[in-house]
Formats: C-alpha cells, sequence, structure tokens
C-alpha cells in the first residue's frame, strides 16, 4: 500500500518518515520528496508498507497527528494523473 503524506515538516528527513510509520508495521519505502533543483523538501512524501491493514491502521493513526510540529495529512496514495498534453 502506497501512502500519500502531506503538510510534512521541512526538516523531516527520509529516516524520520519512515521511523513514524514503522510502528504500524514493515515500512518497505518512505521517501520525502525535495525539489531537484534546490534540494529543499516540498512538504509531502510517500510511504509504502507491505500489509494494507497496517496501512490502514497507519492513514487513521497519523491522520491530523502533531509531528515535527506540524499537523499531517495522511490517505492512501492516488496513482500519478498524466496531465501533459499529447
Amino acid at each position: 500500500m502506497t501512502i500519500y503524506v502531506g503538510n510534512l515538516s521541512f526538516q523531516m528527513k527520509d529516516d524520520d518518515l519512515k521511523n513514524t510509520f514503522s510502528e504500524f508495521g514493515n515500512v518497505t519505502s518512505a521517501k520525502v520528496i525535495s525539489d531537484k533543483y534546490s534540494g529543499r523538501s516540498k512538504g509531502f512524501g510517500f510511504v509504502e508498507m507491505d500489509n494494507d491493514a497496517a496501512g490502514k491502521t497507519a492513514i487513521e493513526a497519523l491522520n491530523g497527528k502533531e509531528v515535527q510540529g506540524r499537523p499531517l495529512r495522511v490517505n492512501e496514495a492516488r496513482p500519478k494523473e498524466d496531465n501533459r498534453e499529447r
């Protein structure tokens, strides 16, 4: 299950994100998205968990929870849409 995590602190690192979710189950990957030019966090990221039930539990527990001074927005990630014109 892939989980979208928004409203992240700009100091949040991949390991911090992984640790936040690991108490709910096995995290296969955690990535804070950063600007490709400046390297600064964009304030959101994605977490992959190997178990859907653990993912749903993490979403319920962490959505709205304050982490590093900011309330997280957590929900199941939707597939990326291709908005480019052909």
